[in-house]
């Protein structure tokens, strides 16, 4: 595509000649690389061979009119932004024409500017769509070869606001359950905005304990406790510049709350031992699974540290509130799986598809890949159908069933206490473990299961 450059490439389809040469005036005013065709084939040869940023085509035509032009271009899957032109139209043939994949239609006759106006619309959109197709290009790209894989409205959505808000230095507070993929917007916030060959710094705030917490963030001077046998820059002062990403901010120890609230607002940390503080430039993003709002209200959380961090707020749907991802996940994680393996790429079936589409994903997105990984371990044919996947996807979700499922209850019971165990002990898993009467492992294969690890 060349909308970039200082020429946009169009080409224009109509077996008269009079049109072609008109609209090549006119549009090579407006400073386009006009290209023209003038038979639907000729303009398929052409598409098939080049790259055009728009395609104007006319309907009525021999041999083949613009309908069956429009299908062609479905069925050879070419990515093309079609506008059609008719003299003899009427709202039925415009709606029939959007059905068939253009995307937008213009009367003939039609003044130049008309036709300009309609150009600029479909510029804007197509620009709005390689700006989110760049933006999960520089997700993946940001979490190491993580991708996000969506085609949802909601994950549009969000994608829409991270565009708008990357540049800004205000925090960001990432909502969702556990398993939607809040660290990757985050990396897709950094990645995307004016600090991006900065430090990105994540810490998961429940996987440190409460002593160690304002010496991991400050830092500390040599001799300043017990143990501090050399001096600690702290990550505050690692992410200077750039972004430090606080994941699980609901398990931040109330204490420590005033001192992070202080660095919001003043831009200065002091290290502990320190008797000045010092300036750094470090934009905060926060996420958490929790309900902070219930959290402030239960006077787990500080109301004021909660209105500082959630001056921009995302949430991440959950996975059941956007089911027409799944079948785009499930191809990702099968081809991802698969290359990694080194094997053929194995087709999901169809029955399948619609059983992974029926269940509710209780984990989301990382119990979905957690799922086709283990599936593809005792998959090895060329297809993966219903009978390859667990029972409790595979199983109708008739209305009731849910209620009498003692396996299901008996799952919402373990998964809960399992979180417990999990914050009582900041994250200690073999502490977790005894807390819970059950051996280190059993938790480790639990917490796979389940998609919290």
């Amino acid at each position: 595509m060349a909308m970039n450059g200082d020429s946009r490439r169009i080409l224009v389809v109509d077996d008269e000649a009079s049109m072609r040469h008109m609209l090549t005036l006119v549009l090579g005013k407006q400073g386009y690389l006009v290209v023209e065709a003038g038979s639907g084939a000729a303009a398929l040869r052409q598409l098939g061979s080049e790259s055009f940023d728009l395609v104007l085509c006319d309907i009525r035509m021999p041999e083949m009119d613009g309908l069956a032009f429009l299908a062609e271009i479905e069925t050879r899957k070419i990515p093309a932004t079609v506008i059609m032109m008719s003299a003899y139209g009427s709202m039925d043939t415009a709606i029939e024409c959007m059905k068939k994949g253009a995307y937008d239609y213009i009367s003939k006759p039609f003044k130049p500017d008309e036709i300009v106006l309609t150009l600029k619309k479909a510029e804007e959109r197509l620009k709005l769509r390689r700006e989110n197709q760049q933006l999960k290009e520089k997700l993946a790209d940001s979490a190491g070869g993580a991708k996000m894989v969506f085609k949802s409205q909601a994950m549009q959505g969000v994608l829409e606001t991270v565009r708008q808000v990357a540049d800004s230095s205000s925090p960001v507070l990432i909502t969702g359950e556990t398993g939607t993929g809040k660290e990757l917007v985050a990396r897709a916030l950094h990645a995307e905005g004016a600090r991006r060959e900065q430090p990105f710094i994540a810490v998961n705030c429940s996987a440190i304990s409460a002593g160690l917490m304002e010496s991991e963030l400050f830092g500390h001077l040599r001799g300043a406790f017990t143990g501090a046998d050399r001096p600690r820059e702290g990550l505050f002062g690692a992410a200077d510049g750039g972004t430090l990403f606080l994941d699980e901010i609901g398990e931040m120890p109330l204490g420590l709350q005033p001192k992070l609230l202080r660095v919001l607002q003043e831009g200065e940390v002091r290290r502990i031992g320190e008797t000045k503080s010092r300036k750094v430039d470090v934009r905060v993003l926060a996420a958490t699974a929790r309900d902070l709002k219930e959290e402030v209200a239960g006077n787990r959380f500080r109301d004021d540290f909660y209105y500082r961090l959630a001056v921009v707020e995302i949430h991440i749907p959950p996975l059941r509130e956007r089911k027409e991802d799944i079948p785009l996940l499930a191809r990702h994680f099968v081809q991802r799986i698969a290359r990694r393996e080194g094997r053929s790429v194995p087709e999901l079936g169809k029955d399948a598809l619609e059983a992974l589409q029926g269940y509710d994903w209780p984990g989301n997105v990382r119990e979905l890949e957690n799922l086709i990984e283990k599936t593809m371990i005792f998959c090895r044919g060329e297809v993966i159908d219903l009978g390859r996947l667990p029972w409790e996807v595979r199983r109708k979700n008739r209305s009731g069933s849910e209620e009498y499922s003692l396996k299901k209850a008996i799952e919402r019971i373990e998964r809960e206490y399992i979180r417990k165990a999990l914050a009582a002990t900041s994250g200690n898993r073999t502490q977790a473990a005894q807390m819970l009467e059950i051996s280190l492992r059993s938790l480790q294969y639990k917490l796979k299961d389940f998609g919290l690890d």
